[in-house]
Protein backbone atom coordinates (compact mmCIF):
# COMPACT_ATOMS: atom_id res chain seq x y z
CA UNK A 1 0.00 0.00 0.00
CA UNK A 2 1.06 3.51 -0.86
CA UNK A 3 2.01 5.98 1.93
CA UNK A 4 -1.13 8.02 0.81
CA UNK A 5 -3.32 5.58 1.21
CA UNK A 6 -2.32 4.72 4.84
CA UNK A 7 -2.62 8.63 5.64
CA UNK A 8 -6.26 8.05 4.43
CA UNK A 9 -6.40 5.05 6.84
CA UNK A 10 -4.97 7.09 9.71
CA UNK A 11 -7.11 10.01 8.76
CA UNK A 12 -10.07 8.08 8.74
CA UNK A 13 -9.32 6.52 12.07
CA UNK A 14 -8.99 9.60 14.05
CA UNK A 15 -12.37 9.99 14.62
CA UNK A 16 -12.73 6.30 16.23
CA UNK A 17 -9.42 6.57 18.23
CA UNK A 18 -11.09 9.98 19.86
CA UNK A 19 -14.44 7.75 20.70
CA UNK A 20 -12.52 5.40 22.00
CA UNK A 21 -10.43 7.58 24.55
CA UNK A 22 -13.94 9.32 25.21
CA UNK A 23 -15.49 6.08 26.22
CA UNK A 24 -11.82 4.90 27.92
CA UNK A 25 -12.87 8.11 30.25
CA UNK A 26 -16.44 7.41 31.27
CA UNK A 27 -15.69 3.67 31.86
CA UNK A 28 -13.04 5.28 34.23
CA UNK A 29 -15.54 7.59 36.00
CA UNK A 30 -17.81 4.68 36.31
CA UNK A 31 -15.50 2.54 38.51
CA UNK A 32 -15.19 5.63 40.62
CA UNK A 33 -11.81 6.59 39.00
CA UNK A 34 -10.90 9.90 37.50
CA UNK A 35 -8.73 10.49 34.43
CA UNK A 36 -5.48 12.68 35.00
CA UNK A 37 -6.26 16.01 34.40
CA UNK A 38 -3.83 19.21 33.85
CA UNK A 39 -2.26 21.03 36.94
CA UNK A 40 -3.52 23.54 37.80
CA UNK A 41 -1.71 26.79 36.15
CA UNK A 42 -0.50 24.77 33.48
CA UNK A 43 2.73 24.26 34.23
CA UNK A 44 5.27 21.75 35.69
CA UNK A 45 8.91 22.23 36.70
CA UNK A 46 11.20 19.29 37.22
CA UNK A 47 7.87 16.60 37.70
CA UNK A 48 5.77 19.04 39.91
CA UNK A 49 2.65 20.35 39.56
CA UNK A 50 1.77 23.29 40.60
CA UNK A 51 1.59 23.70 44.04
CA UNK A 52 -0.85 23.97 46.71
CA UNK A 53 0.47 26.90 49.13
CA UNK A 54 -2.54 27.07 51.47
CA UNK A 55 -1.51 24.17 54.53
CA UNK A 56 1.84 25.92 54.30
CA UNK A 57 0.29 28.88 55.44
CA UNK A 58 -2.04 27.55 58.02
CA UNK A 59 1.31 25.70 59.78
CA UNK A 60 3.04 29.32 59.65
CA UNK A 61 0.17 30.62 61.20
CA UNK A 62 0.25 28.30 64.25
CA UNK A 63 4.33 28.74 64.97
CA UNK A 64 4.94 30.71 68.20
CA UNK A 65 8.34 31.88 66.89
CA UNK A 66 8.59 35.61 66.54
CA UNK A 67 8.11 36.07 62.66
CA UNK A 68 8.64 40.06 60.64
CA UNK A 69 9.21 41.44 57.49
CA UNK A 70 12.40 43.61 56.79
CA UNK A 71 13.38 45.60 54.01
CA UNK A 72 16.97 45.15 53.01
CA UNK A 73 18.84 47.62 50.94
CA UNK A 74 21.69 47.47 48.81
CA UNK A 75 22.73 50.09 45.94
CA UNK A 76 19.60 50.86 44.00
CA UNK A 77 17.57 48.12 45.19
CA UNK A 78 15.37 47.12 47.73
CA UNK A 79 15.10 43.18 49.25
CA UNK A 80 12.32 42.18 51.31
CA UNK A 81 13.10 39.67 53.44
CA UNK A 82 11.37 37.43 55.44
CA UNK A 83 13.04 36.93 58.93
CA UNK A 84 12.50 34.31 61.99
CA UNK A 85 13.96 34.04 65.62
CA UNK A 86 14.16 30.64 66.95
CA UNK A 87 13.67 30.49 70.89
CA UNK A 88 16.91 30.15 72.54
CA UNK A 89 19.03 31.98 74.89
CA UNK A 90 22.10 32.16 73.60
CA UNK A 91 22.94 33.97 70.21
CA UNK A 92 22.46 32.03 66.92
CA UNK A 93 24.01 31.34 63.82
CA UNK A 94 21.97 32.41 60.61
CA UNK A 95 20.82 30.49 57.89
CA UNK A 96 20.05 32.11 54.63
CA UNK A 97 16.95 30.19 52.86
CA UNK A 98 16.92 30.58 48.71
CA UNK A 99 13.54 29.65 47.61
CA UNK A 100 12.35 27.19 45.06
CA UNK A 101 11.60 28.43 41.47
CA UNK A 102 8.03 29.13 42.65
CA UNK A 103 9.03 32.25 44.45
CA UNK A 104 9.03 33.34 48.25
CA UNK A 105 6.07 30.82 48.41
CA UNK A 106 3.94 30.08 52.32
CA UNK A 107 5.81 26.92 51.71
CA UNK A 108 9.27 28.30 51.74
CA UNK A 109 8.51 30.55 54.66
CA UNK A 110 7.51 27.82 56.54
CA UNK A 111 10.55 26.17 55.81
CA UNK A 112 12.48 29.04 57.05
CA UNK A 113 10.26 28.70 60.40
CA UNK A 114 11.25 25.06 60.81
CA UNK A 115 14.87 26.16 60.39
CA UNK A 116 14.40 28.79 63.80
CA UNK A 117 12.26 26.14 65.50
CA UNK A 118 15.66 24.28 65.41
CA UNK A 119 17.70 26.75 66.98
CA UNK A 120 18.84 29.19 64.00
CA UNK A 121 18.07 32.54 62.62
CA UNK A 122 16.45 32.01 59.03
CA UNK A 123 16.60 34.80 56.57
CA UNK A 124 14.23 34.06 53.37
CA UNK A 125 14.29 36.67 50.84
CA UNK A 126 12.28 37.59 48.39
CA UNK A 127 14.75 37.08 45.21
CA UNK A 128 11.39 38.62 43.01
CA UNK A 129 11.34 42.19 45.08
CA UNK A 130 10.54 44.57 42.72
CA UNK A 131 10.15 42.55 39.91
CA UNK A 132 6.18 41.75 40.18
CA UNK A 133 3.77 44.32 39.25
CA UNK A 134 3.78 47.59 40.41
CA UNK A 135 7.28 47.04 41.76
CA UNK A 136 5.64 44.34 44.02
CA UNK A 137 7.37 40.94 44.63
CA UNK A 138 6.88 37.21 44.30
CA UNK A 139 3.06 37.57 45.66
CA UNK A 140 2.03 40.47 43.21
CA UNK A 141 2.05 37.80 40.28
CA UNK A 142 -1.12 36.52 38.61
CA UNK A 143 -0.01 33.03 39.03
CA UNK A 144 2.36 30.32 39.55
CA UNK A 145 3.82 30.12 35.72
CA UNK A 146 4.30 34.23 35.62
CA UNK A 147 6.31 33.37 39.06
CA UNK A 148 8.39 30.52 37.41
CA UNK A 149 9.30 32.92 34.12
CA UNK A 150 10.20 35.46 36.27
CA UNK A 151 12.82 33.33 38.63
CA UNK A 152 14.22 32.03 35.68
CA UNK A 153 15.01 35.51 34.23
CA UNK A 154 16.60 36.90 37.17
CA UNK A 155 20.11 38.07 36.52
CA UNK A 156 22.51 35.78 38.68
CA UNK A 157 24.51 38.75 39.41
CA UNK A 158 21.68 40.38 41.14
CA UNK A 159 20.24 36.97 42.59
CA UNK A 160 24.01 37.07 44.23
CA UNK A 161 24.07 40.86 45.38
CA UNK A 162 20.89 39.98 46.88
CA UNK A 163 21.94 37.19 48.96
CA UNK A 164 25.03 38.80 49.92
CA UNK A 165 22.82 41.83 51.13
CA UNK A 166 20.95 39.00 53.11
CA UNK A 167 23.89 37.19 54.51
CA UNK A 168 25.37 40.86 55.29
CA UNK A 169 22.08 41.85 57.10
CA UNK A 170 22.09 38.22 59.17
CA UNK A 171 25.57 38.55 60.64
CA UNK A 172 25.08 42.02 62.20
CA UNK A 173 21.70 41.37 63.95
CA UNK A 174 22.63 41.57 67.67
CA UNK A 175 20.75 38.38 68.32
CA UNK A 176 23.39 36.27 66.36
CA UNK A 177 26.47 34.59 66.26
CA UNK A 178 28.53 35.37 63.22
CA UNK A 179 28.06 32.36 61.55
CA UNK A 180 26.19 32.35 58.22
CA UNK A 181 25.10 28.86 56.17
CA UNK A 182 22.96 28.67 53.06
CA UNK A 183 20.32 26.34 51.95
CA UNK A 184 18.72 26.03 49.32
CA UNK A 185 15.82 24.35 47.50
CA UNK A 186 15.35 23.39 43.40
CA UNK A 187 16.10 26.72 41.86
CA UNK A 188 17.11 27.76 45.62
CA UNK A 189 19.26 24.93 45.42
CA UNK A 190 21.47 25.47 42.29
CA UNK A 191 21.87 28.85 43.92
CA UNK A 192 23.05 27.42 47.37
CA UNK A 193 25.82 25.67 45.26
CA UNK A 194 26.55 28.90 43.13
CA UNK A 195 27.17 31.06 46.37
CA UNK A 196 29.20 28.59 47.92
CA UNK A 197 31.50 29.40 45.34
CA UNK A 198 31.62 33.17 45.74
CA UNK A 199 30.50 33.81 49.47
CA UNK A 200 34.11 32.87 51.64
CA UNK A 201 32.18 33.27 55.32
CA UNK A 202 30.27 30.46 54.94
CA UNK A 203 30.46 27.46 57.41
CA UNK A 204 28.05 25.42 55.08
CA UNK A 205 26.11 25.06 52.22
CA UNK A 206 23.40 22.85 51.57
CA UNK A 207 22.02 21.83 48.43
CA UNK A 208 18.39 20.39 47.91
CA UNK A 209 17.67 18.97 44.39
CA UNK A 210 19.95 21.41 42.67
CA UNK A 211 22.81 21.13 40.14
CA UNK A 212 26.20 22.05 40.65
CA UNK A 213 28.51 24.69 39.38
CA UNK A 214 30.80 24.39 36.81
CA UNK A 215 34.19 22.85 37.21
CA UNK A 216 36.30 26.41 37.32
CA UNK A 217 33.59 28.15 39.46
CA UNK A 218 33.88 24.86 42.24
CA UNK A 219 37.57 25.95 42.62
CA UNK A 220 36.37 28.86 44.98
CA UNK A 221 34.39 27.11 47.28
CA UNK A 222 35.66 27.13 50.83
CA UNK A 223 32.42 25.66 53.01
CA UNK A 224 31.51 21.88 52.79
CA UNK A 225 28.67 21.02 50.94
CA UNK A 226 26.03 18.99 51.56
CA UNK A 227 23.33 17.68 48.86
CA UNK A 228 19.89 16.16 49.18
CA UNK A 229 18.75 14.12 46.13
CA UNK A 230 16.02 12.54 44.81
CA UNK A 231 15.33 8.85 43.51
CA UNK A 232 13.57 9.39 41.19
CA UNK A 233 14.69 12.58 39.52
CA UNK A 234 16.94 11.47 36.54
CA UNK A 235 17.03 15.10 35.35
CA UNK A 236 18.85 16.13 38.46
CA UNK A 237 20.67 12.69 39.71
CA UNK A 238 22.76 12.24 36.50
CA UNK A 239 24.29 15.44 36.87
CA UNK A 240 25.39 14.03 40.64
CA UNK A 241 28.50 11.57 39.35
CA UNK A 242 30.25 15.08 37.50
CA UNK A 243 29.84 17.23 40.63
CA UNK A 244 31.01 14.84 42.38
CA UNK A 245 34.15 14.30 40.28
CA UNK A 246 35.00 18.23 39.73
CA UNK A 247 34.29 18.23 43.77
CA UNK A 248 37.06 15.41 44.57
CA UNK A 249 39.34 16.80 41.96
CA UNK A 250 39.38 20.82 43.56
CA UNK A 251 39.93 19.15 46.76
CA UNK A 252 36.34 20.14 48.16
CA UNK A 253 34.07 18.42 50.64
CA UNK A 254 31.05 17.44 48.82
CA UNK A 255 28.58 15.24 50.48
CA UNK A 256 25.57 14.08 48.93
CA UNK A 257 23.04 11.71 49.46
CA UNK A 258 19.96 10.39 47.19
CA UNK A 259 16.97 9.14 49.42
CA UNK A 260 15.76 6.27 47.01
CA UNK A 261 12.15 6.46 45.97
CA UNK A 262 11.30 9.76 46.52
CA UNK A 263 10.78 12.78 43.88
CA UNK A 264 11.92 15.91 42.75
CA UNK A 265 10.50 18.61 45.75
CA UNK A 266 10.45 16.06 48.25
CA UNK A 267 10.98 18.48 50.82
CA UNK A 268 7.52 20.46 49.97
CA UNK A 269 6.05 17.64 48.67
CA UNK A 270 6.65 15.21 51.67
CA UNK A 271 5.26 16.95 54.52
CA UNK A 272 1.82 17.68 51.99
CA UNK A 273 -1.76 16.43 53.38
CA UNK A 274 -0.97 13.87 50.28
CA UNK A 275 2.53 13.21 51.05
CA UNK A 276 3.35 9.84 49.33
CA UNK A 277 5.42 7.43 52.01
CA UNK A 278 8.72 8.05 49.94
CA UNK A 279 8.42 11.65 50.32
CA UNK A 280 7.42 11.74 53.57
CA UNK A 281 10.54 9.61 55.20
CA UNK A 282 12.88 11.43 52.34
CA UNK A 283 11.22 15.11 54.01
CA UNK A 284 12.03 13.52 57.66
CA UNK A 285 15.57 11.95 57.32
CA UNK A 286 16.17 15.10 55.40
CA UNK A 287 14.93 17.58 57.90
CA UNK A 288 17.21 15.68 60.57
CA UNK A 289 20.60 15.69 58.49
CA UNK A 290 19.96 19.11 57.74
CA UNK A 291 19.94 20.27 61.35
CA UNK A 292 22.32 17.61 62.70
CA UNK A 293 25.01 19.35 60.06
CA UNK A 294 23.79 22.58 61.28
CA UNK A 295 24.66 21.75 64.64
CA UNK A 296 28.16 20.39 63.96
CA UNK A 297 29.16 23.61 61.94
Amino acid sequence: MSIHGLRRIAGGFAPFAALIVFLVGLSMMAAGQQPAAPPAGGMQHGGMAAMNDDWPKAKLDASPRHREWVSIKHGDRTVQAFVVYPEVKEKAPVVIVIHEIFGLSNWARSMADDLAAAGYIAIAPDLLSGFGPNGGGSDKFADQDARVKAVSGLDAKVVTADLDAAADFGKKLPASNGKLAVVGFCWGGSNSFAFATHRKDLSAAFVFYGTGPDAAAIQSITAPVYGFYAGNDARIGATIPGTTEAMKAAGKKYEPVTYDGAGHGFMRAGEAPDASPANAKAREEGLKRLTDLLKSM
